[in-house]
């Protein structure tokens, strides 16, 4: 086994399930997370965590690293330690902060049945609760661009609840000022110049309000979703920015007592309990 592979057990090991929202049975002989945990958590494959933990994967990507940074609720040192035995430089100026705090990991777990998703510059997710999951669809398997929501939205990519078209043309909107400010704020950053240039090759709608929409950064919205279950719901989506970050906080919610919200409930409640069935 290498140092890398050494390493990533060790981190592995000193997890539990509920300390990642993940849901845990009665009998387990793994002491911390399983590797097909990690995998989930991280969007890669059990096979491949087996490789880099044997030694036989010693270089993975600078956006494996993250994910798997992420997966393991590493600190900003560890983090950094990571990226070098793997053979990268840590994430340095100019390009965007995507380190996930503990702090931030504990209030996207604790939320509970209220869904949250944490979002970089770039518009990829870098994780969200089981609450979320249930409500846009899971992205704990999701590679590449499948993570991205401005990749989703412009590639009309299948989701659980999706959009109405009003707020469809609104996020559309939001989504190209956000990416201008970002890059505007980040232009060495090649993480939001590669999916913005995707974008403008991929989708001629992208194309057309890259062109015509200025910089602005996102903000509180309101969301209209068609949900599979309950139909059509609103929810109010505000956006909590992290200080010395480059993460959003997004956390949707409806009024207790009102269709929307007992349709949001719903929703996850049904949703959760699929998934626990599923489990």
């Amino acid at each position: 086994m290498s140092e890398l592979g050494t390493q990533l057990r060790v981190w592995r090991d000193r997890l539990t399930p509920a300390a990642v929202g993940l849901p845990s049975a009665p009998r387990r002989r793994t002491p911390g997370l399983r590797r097909e945990e990690v995998a989930q958590l991280a969007g890669v494959s059990s096979d491949y965590v087996v490789r880099l933990e044997q030694g036989r994967a010693e270089h993975p990507s600078a956006q494996v690293v993250q994910a798997l940074a992420r997966a393991l609720r590493l600190d900003d040192e560890e983090s950094e330690r990571l990226h070098r035995m793997a053979g990268h430089s840590p994430p340095s100026a100019g390009r965007m902060s995507r380190h996930v705090t503990p702090s931030i990991l504990r209030i996207v777990d604790r939320l509970g049945d209220t869904p949250v998703s944490v979002i970089d510059a770039a518009w990829e997710t870098v994780l969200q609760n089981r609450a979320a999951d249930v409500l846009f669809g899971p992205i704990a398997g999701e590679t590449g661009r499948g993570r991205n929501r401005a990749w989703r939205t412009f590639m009309d990519v299948p989701g659980m609840g999706r959009l109405e078209p009003q707020t469809r043309s609104m996020v559309e909107r939001d989504v190209v000022a956000d990416l201008h400010a970002a890059l505007i704020r980040l232009p060495d950053d090649p993480d939001i110049a590669a999916i913005v240039a995707d974008l403008r090759a991929e989708s001629p709608r992208f194309a057309e309000l890259w062109q015509t929409t200025p910089a602005r950064v996102r903000g509180a919205q309101r969301k209209t979703l068609e949900h599979p279950v309950v139909g059509l719901l609103t929810v109010d989506c505000d956006v909590l920015s992290v200080h010395g970050s480059d993460l959003q906080i997004v956390v949707f919610s409806a009024e207790p007592g009102t269709p929307d919200g007992d349709a949001l409930s719903m929703a996850v409640i049904m949703g959760l309990q699929d998934m626990t069935a599923g489990t």
